[in-house]
C-alpha cells in the first residue's frame, strides 16, 4: 500500500446511513461523483466542537443539490444530528480546536451515461478533519498573492465536487510560493482558488456581485453584517482589474482563512503593504462573532 494510503485516519465518518472508520469507507466506482463529479459539498468549520454558521451551509447545500437537480436527502435536524455524533467522536484535543465538517453528496451509482437517471439514491459522505489556522505571522504581516485568468465554467455558483479548475488555479499559486491565486474573468475581479475576495477602497469594502460567476461564501452574508456592525460601508459591484491594485486594502475570506489580508499581488504592493484598520475591525468582529455563535449551541441549531 502507498504510505499516504497507510496514513488515512481511522476516525469515525458517515457513508449512506452507517458510520465507520474513516479508511475502511469504500464508494461504489460507478458513483457518478466518481465518474463526473457529479455531486456537491460544503465545509462547515467549528470550533470547541460547536459548528460556526451552520443554517447557512446547510442552506447552501440545499442550492447546489437543487441546481443539479438533486434531491436534499435529509433535513437540517439530520444533518445536524450526524455531525454532532462525529464531531463528539473525534479526540478531545482535536475538538478543542479548529475542524472542518465535510459533507458531501453525490446523485448515486449508476451505468455511466452522461445523462442525468431519475430516482438514484444519493451517496451521502461526512467526515470531520483538524483545520490548520492561519499563522500568526501571516496575520501580522499580511500574504503575498498572484494573480490569473479565471479559466472555470460559468457556473461557480454551484460548490460542486468538480474542482479540478480551482485545483489548477491554487497550483499556480502553490508553485510561486504565494498564499492564494485571486482570479480575473473579462479583466473584471472574479473569486480566489478557494476563497472570496473583497476590495477596500475610501473606507468602502467592495465585493463581486452575487451571480453564476461566483461562489458567494458563507462569508459573503457575514462580512455584510460585520461591516454593518462596524459601521462600515458595503457594496457588491463590478471591480475591475486595476481597482484591485489600486486598493487601500485586499482581503480575502474562507472557512479556514476567516478573513485574512492580502499585502502583495503579483509583486506589487497593495495599500501601506500591511494589513490595514479595516482588516483589523473585520478581523476582531469576526472572533466576536464566533464568540457569541459558539457560546450557545442552540444558535447553530445543534442539541445540546
Amino acid at each position: 500500500m502507498h504510505p499516504i494510503a497507510d496514513a488515512l485516519p481511522d476516525s469515525l465518518c458517515y457513508l449512506d446511513g452507517s458510520y465507520t472508520p474513516l479508511r475502511d469507507a469504500k464508494v461504489s466506482v460507478l458513483d457518478r461523483g466518481f465518474i463526473f463529479g457529479d455531486g456537491v459539498y460544503e465545509v462547515v468549520p467549528t470550533y470547541g466542537g460547536i459548528p460556526f454558521c451552520f443554517e447557512e451551509h446547510l442552506a447552501r447545500l440545499g442550492r447546489s443539490l437543487a441546481e443539479l437537480q438533486i434531491r436534499d436527502p435529509y433535513a437540517p435536524a439530520e444533518w445536524q444530528a450526524i455531525a454532532k455524533r462525529l464531531v463528539d467522536a473525534t479526540p478531545e484535543a482535536q475538538r478543542a480546536g479548529m475542524q472542518g465538517i465535510y459533507i458531501q453528496v453525490t446523485r448515486g451509482v449508476a451505468p455511466r451515461d452522461h445523462a442525468m437517471p431519475q430516482g438514484l439514491a444519493p451517496t451521502v459522505f461526512v467526515m470531520v478533519n483538524p483545520m490548520k489556522p492561519v499563522a500568526d505571522a501571516a496575520r501580522a504581516n499580511g500574504v503575498a498573492c498572484v494573480s490569473a485568468p479565471d479559466f472555470r465554467w460559468q457556473k461557480a455558483h454551484i460548490k460542486t465536487t468538480s474542482l479540478l479548475g480551482a485545483v489548477l488555479a491554487r497550483q499556480i499559486s502553490v508553485e510561486a510560493g504565494a498564499a492564494e491565486t485571486i482570479m480575473f474573468r473579462d479583466e473584471g475581479l472574479s473569486e480566489a482558488s478557494s476563497s472570496n475576495v473583497w476590495v477596500v477602497k475610501g473606507g468602502t469594502v467592495s465585493g463581486p456581485p452575487k451571480d453564476h460567476l461566483v461562489l458567494a461564501g458563507i462569508r459573503y452574508g457575514l462580512i455584510e453584517r460585520l461591516c454593518a456592525d462596524a459601521g462600515i460601508p458595503f457594496t457588491l459591484r463590478r471591480i475591475a482589474r486595476d481597482e484591485v491594485f489600486d486598493a487601500d486594502e485586499l482581503l480575502l475570506s474562507s472557512a479556514s482563512k476567516e478573513v485574512l489580508p492580502v499585502v502583495t499581488l503579483d509583486g506589487r504592493t497593495i495599500g501601506a503593504g500591511k494589513p490595514g484598520p479595516i482588516y483589523h475591525a473585520l478581523y476582531a468582529g469576526y472572533q466576536q462573532a464566533k464568540a457569541r455563535r459558539t457560546q450557545d449551541p442552540r444558535v447553530q441549531g445543534v442539541p445540546a
